[in-house]
């Protein structure tokens, strides 16, 4: 099947687009796969996504799918470890590979004549890893390592993980993707290979190949290096436990002495972009840049930044792209000598006259401009329309939905907006958070 990948505002001719066009076929062994054609430069961007991520990990194993994206780098029977990323490189190329709580994936970008070569190694790869007890010891403490990095030593990161553990009651959502320290400590070859066995398989990948190819010509690749790979028996739908009705509000009160800024978060549980029903996902997206997308326009900015000068800084985010139930919330750095008690109360009041006022029809107007330019500009990069399809069909969604997703948010009212804030804004579904240096306390350095 064969479509147009293009925005909404291809019918604008203030807006010179291109268009990528995009095919898609299914080996035998249920591996999917979209060809994004670029021939204006010969470059290829190679990504494979797995439908596998930190909410698929068995409990008391939390940070195996990371961990695991590490020690794919490791050897297969016919490449050492390290060898994948070296032989890259040697090909004037790039790669690199992420992990989030619903998916994983790998890519490498190459000249276009380098693409077989990069697919004979990725789909070595998928089946063929080969890990030994000293690679477990060795990249558990790589983990480990940056982990304390981004994690330990920011009292930031440290007050987000608690934050969304109190959000989400049961789902997996609420533990970290590089995993509970003394979980990721304890993670063993037997770990990792059982989460590569069960999910690194064809009928649980999607492969991305976007660039100056020809379809034709990567169905015969992927024919000749991923379909001999054996699908993983009885993989079924992924079923994560789901999340009670929540009924109370809760608050994370983090203190810590190496906070410099202390400041309010507040997070309510939100519907994610469901296939074939986007349009709250569409109004809660244009919600969060009402409300604090800019700060010198946004609702919450020129209130409390400007207007009044209560705050340093705010801001306003909606995770709606998962497979399961995101999250909305809202920030606001008070003005030095304001108290975390004072600025929840301006967050307060300012919603709470938002809810009001409603929408300036301006404001409005220019949030949907700036969205139909970043569509064109997103649009100049192959990799990043790799990533658009992709993060989209491990979320759930079809390619219809990923399609039709610009014209649904040009499309959503002001009214519609202002449904899904009244609706959005239950104290019953949110977590409150402070951080804060606790009281008196003195500056280690």
């Amino acid at each position: 099947m064969r479509r147009l990948a293009t925005c909404f505002i291809a019918c604008l001719t203030s807006f010179p687009v291109w268009a990528a066009e995009v095919t898609n076929f299914s080996l035998d062994n249920g591996l999917d796969v979209l060809v994004i054609e670029d021939h204006r430069a010969p470059v290829v961007v190679q990504m494979l996504w797995y439908r596998a991520g930190a909410a698929d990990e068995p409990p008391g194993r939390s940070g195996i799918a990371h961990f695991l994206e590490h020690l794919l780098f490791k050897g297969t029977d016919t490449m050492e470890p390290g060898e994948f990323s070296t032989v890259v490189a040697q090909n004037g190329g790039s790669d690199n590979a992420f992990t989030s709580w619903d998916y994983t994936g790998y890519h490498q970008r190459v000249a276009a004549d380098r693409l077989e070569l990069m697919m004979r190694m990725e789909s070595d790869r998928m089946r063929n890893l080969r890990l030994t007890v000293d690679d477990i010891g060795t990249e558990r403490d790589v983990i480990i390592e940056e982990r304390n990095q981004r994690v330990e030593n920011d009292p930031g990161a440290l007050f987000s993980e608690q934050s969304r553990a109190a959000l989400f009651l049961n789902h997996p959502y609420g533990i970290p993707v590089i995993g509970w320290k003394h979980e990721a400590e304890a993670l063993e070859l037997e770990d990792a290979n059982a989460f590569y066995r069960k999910y690194y398989a064809p009928n649980n990948a999607i492969l991305i190949i976007a660039g100056d190819v020809q379809p034709d010509e990567v169905r015969e690749l992927a024919e000749t290096y991923y379909g001999p790979l054996a699908p993983t028996p009885g993989l079924g739908p992924r079923l994560r436990p789901a999340e009670p009705p929540h009924l109370a509000e809760r608050r994370v009160m983090y203190e810590d002495p190496r906070v410099s800024e202390p400041y309010v978060v507040r997070t309510y549980l939100a519907p994610e972009r469901n296939p074939g029903a986007q349009q709250d996902a569409a109004a809660l997206t244009l919600l969060a840049d009402v409300l604090g997308g800019n700060g010198a326009t946004s609702v919450l900015g020129r209130k409390l930044q400007f207007e009044e000068q209560k705050a340093i800084y705010t801001s306003a985010f909606y995770q709606g792209l998962s497979l399961d139930d995101g999250s909305f919330g809202m920030y606001i750095v008070p003005m030095p000598g304001m108290s975390l008690t004072e600025a929840e109360a301006a967050l307060d009041q300012a919603v709470a006259e938002f809810l009001e006022e409603g929408i300036d029809p301006e404001q409005f107007a220019r949030i949907k401009m700036h969205l139909r330019a970043s569509q064109v500009y997103a649009e100049d990069s192959v990799q990043q329309l790799a990533r658009r399809y992709g993060a989209g069909l491990t979320s759930g969604l079809t390619l219809e939905d990923i399609d039709a997703w610009p014209a649904i948010l040009q499309a959503t009212t002001e009214e519609q907006v202002m449904e899904a804030a009244r609706r959005i804004f239950d104290r019953r579904k949110s977590v409150t958070g402070w951080l804060q240096k606790p009281a008196n306390a003195e500056v280690t350095q």
